[in-house]
């Protein structure tokens, strides 16, 4: 399978700093980019064959205020990092697990040392960072996801979001006490659920996707999904085949609606014989097991989310 990529992370244009970060890692050839390397992609990582081990891609949206929302996010992508890739020798990963335990027990690992860097370190108290992580393995695509930052899959001529938001005004539409268009707006808009760091424990929400020929996802932070809605990345994606300019396009799109947060973006085309082609721009994803004796193998309609 052959993947084209571009990664972008902006500070935005009221920011001082940038807390966002992302992490782009093959694990065959142990090629590892992030946004602390700088928006300049690695030589080997634009455009390449996809190994057996598959890909582990990941945007972090880091909170604290200070400099402590910049350490978590940093944290969640080297941590992910180092425990894949073996780094760590106190923590790794089995290597005969699938790709995607491996990211969901990277990711509790993450949590736990942002927590425990926040509990010793006056300076790092209450910070924590959203973390949507992508594993890609032959044709399966894994999501795991904690907090509000988002994965999108464009398919053909349409696009879906592939998460749901950890957040409290998704959870008032999902309960009928808001509409999604006054989510939109909602003065607890920007409050989540769940977070890297905030607490000892965290409960990632994985869903898995079988990729088709051709298609294309976006991992973003909030500082994009929050100024742009599905059509408007799709157009823009659309009408730029080169991915690096679509970054770029979807990046200033957000700075010209006001850029108030820092804005990331990961994408990666996927082609090559060893998928399938789309049969229906219809994209099912696969939700994990939520209680004993009760599978949902089945698809919430990403038209039916806010943005």
């Amino acid at each position: 399978m052959i993947v084209e990529l571009h990664a972008k992370s902006d500070v935005g244009r009221v920011r001082r700093g940038n807390e966002d970060n992302f992490l782009v890692l093959e694990l065959s050839k142990h090629q590892t980019w992030t946004g602390t390397d700088g928006n300049a992609a690695p030589k080997d990582l634009g455009s390449f064959e996809l190994g057996d081990k598959g890909m582990v891609l990941v945007v972090s949206d880091g909170m604290g205020g200070a400099l402590a929302g910049d350490v978590a996010s940093r944290m969640a992508v080297d941590s992910v990092r180092d425990m894949i890739l073996g780094n760590n020798s106190e923590e790794g990963c089995d290597q005969d697990a699938p790709l995607v335990e491996c990211l969901k027990s990277a990711t509790v690992y993450a949590n736990l040392a942002i927590h425990q860097k926040s509990q010793e370190d006056s300076r790092c108290a209450g910070m924590g960072a959203t973390f949507t992580g992508a594993a890609v393995h032959g044709d399966l695509l894994d999501l795991v996801q904690v907090g509000d930052s988002r994965g999108y899959i464009i398919r053909q001529d349409q696009i879906r979001l592939a998460t749901k938001d950890q957040s409290l005004v998704q959870q008032l539409v999902d309960v009928g006490q808001i509409s999604e268009a006054e989510a939109e707006t909602h003065m607890f808009r920007n409050v989540i659920l769940q977070a890297l760091g905030a607490q000892g424990d965290v409960t990632p929400v994985t869903g898995r996707i079988r990729l088709r020929r051709g298609d294309t996802l976006l991992l973003c932070s909030d500082g994009l999904s929050g100024k742009l809605r599905s059509e408007d990345i799709q157009n823009i994606v659309r009408s730029n085949p080169d991915l690096s300019k679509a970054c770029e396009q979807l990046i200033a799109e957000a700075n010209d609606r006001g850029g108030e947060d820092n804005i990331t973006v990961i994408l990666a085309r996927f082609s090559g014989d060893e998928l399938e082609e789309p049969n229906s721009n219809r994209i099912t994803i696969e939700l994990p097991v939520l209680e004993e004796d009760k599978t949902l193998d089945d698809t919430y309609d990403p038209d039916t989310e806010p943005r």
